[in-house]
């Protein structure tokens, strides 16, 4: 296990340091105190972070925050005396447990165990996937589509969809009629209290697995959200979530730049009109020069027309090796429907659309052949189950698990 140590004492610095190294464990060791540790955790990347020290207000809050920018990363805190309003603390800002100090061998090398288990078993879950949607021009339909994906996936796995369209956001009224009682904007404000259950308590529970983080409804309170605040919410979110959609504004920011790396498919929306095509190709080259691969960026072409005057032949040519995909056109019923806040899923299970996203889905999530086939054989059944009231279970327990102190 790899341990970052932190003490003002450099005598307690050098023994706990032995022991750890006794046990195999590669370690750090830094003198120092609160003002260190988000410097050292940045630095080092530890798997524990072992604090000696830091059991008044200032510390704690450095705890918070370091938990709050790695919630990976466990927590242990050494302290002479503790009382019980100082543990309900502790658990708050993020600390795993509590060790008295001085520390005897084998209290260390058991709590060490105790970690180095959750660390195994937090690892034996795959985190969840990340999904960009950004529009190559306005208008384009990523909204729409990044909402109608988050419904079409919420049928068997969790999905939380983060609005980072930080001016303009609407994406929660694509699929509902109220206001979000918290944003984004909130989040970032009391970002040292982030965890599990604060990040599920600021959604809008749209469906059983569907849940939105809205961006704010004042542009004020946008420029108070940092790439660093963004960062933190994704890295809590893959752990909890199966998927994490991004709603993604068209300005290709430092903000959205760091949204973009955690990003496992990048889908940039066009229309297929020149103007489109070209703000495409421009993006693209913004990916390029990011080093994005190929791989991770598959261009959706909204409101296709087969017979129209450009083909997917044309955008090829002209945006090169991509898988492209197609969304049709059903302009009218769409705009219906997000007029009235609802699903499309509601207001017009048969259009062509939901077939489409449910295409995108699946050419996602990989189904095997076998299931493939049984889909191609009976396509009604399929729509029935796809394009129902959204119902069920999600694959991975819903957020709100808390640290349990001894």
């Amino acid at each position: 296990m790899k341990v970052a140590l932190v003490s003002p004492d450099k005598t307690r610095l050098t023994e706990i340091g032995q022991l750890l190294q006794a046990g195999a464990h590669a370690v750090s060791a830094t003198a120092g105190g609160a003002a260190d540790l988000a410097a050292l955790a940045e630095r080092e990347q530890p798997d524990l972070l072992l604090v000696d020290g830091c059991s008044d207000a200032a510390g704690l809050a450095a705890i918070a925050a370091v938990t709050a920018r790695h919630p990976a990363m466990a927590v242990v805190l050494l302290c002479a005396a503790c009382s019980p309003d100082f543990l309900i603390n502790a658990m708050r800002a993020g600390v795993r447990e509590v060790l008295p100090a001085p520390l005897a061998p084998a209290e260390l090398e058991a709590a060490l165990a105790r970690v180095g288990a959750k660390l195994r078993g937090a690892r034996a879950h795959s985190e969840g996937k990340v999904l960009a949607f950004i529009a190559c021009k306005g208008g384009s339909g990523a909204t729409f589509l990044a909402t109608s994906m988050s419904l079409q996936l919420a049928r068997t796995s969790s999905v939380l969809l983060v609005d980072l369209n930080l001016q303009f956001g609407d994406a929660l009224a694509f699929v509902h009629e109220g206001r979000a009682p918290s944003t984004l904007a909130d989040v970032a404000r009391a970002i040292a209290r982030l965890d599990a259950s604060f990040l599920a308590a600021s959604t809008v529970k749209v469906a059983p697995n569907f849940s939105i983080l809205a961006a704010p409804e004042d542009h004020a309170q946008a420029a108070e959200i940092s790439a660093a605040h963004v960062d933190a919410v994704l890295a809590l979110a893959v752990q909890h979530y199966d998927y994490v959609v991004l709603d993604i504004g068209r300005p290709v920011t430092t903000l959205s730049i760091k949204a973009l790396d955690r990003a496992h498919r990048i889908y940039p929306v066009l229309q297929a009109g020149l103007s489109s095509i070209r703000n495409a190709k421009k993006m693209l080259a913004i990916f390029k020069s990011l080093d994005y691969s190929a791989d991770k960026i598959e261009p959706i072409i909204n409101r296709f027309e087969r017979k129209g005057q450009i083909g997917v032949a044309d955008v090829e040519r002209a945006l090169g090796k991509f898988a492209l995909h197609t969304v049709s056109n059903s302009y009218r019923q769409i705009t219906a429907a997000i007029d009235h806040g609802e699903p499309l899923t509601i207001s017009a299970r048969a259009n062509p659309v939901l077939h489409d996203v449910a295409d995108l889905a699946e050419a996602l999530t990989a189904l095997p052949q076998a299931a493939r086939t049984a889909q191609e054989r009976a396509p009604s059944r399929l729509l029935a189950r796809l394009f129902g009231r959204l119902s069920g279970r999600s694959s991975r327990p819903h957020p709100g698990e808390s640290h349990v102190l001894p």
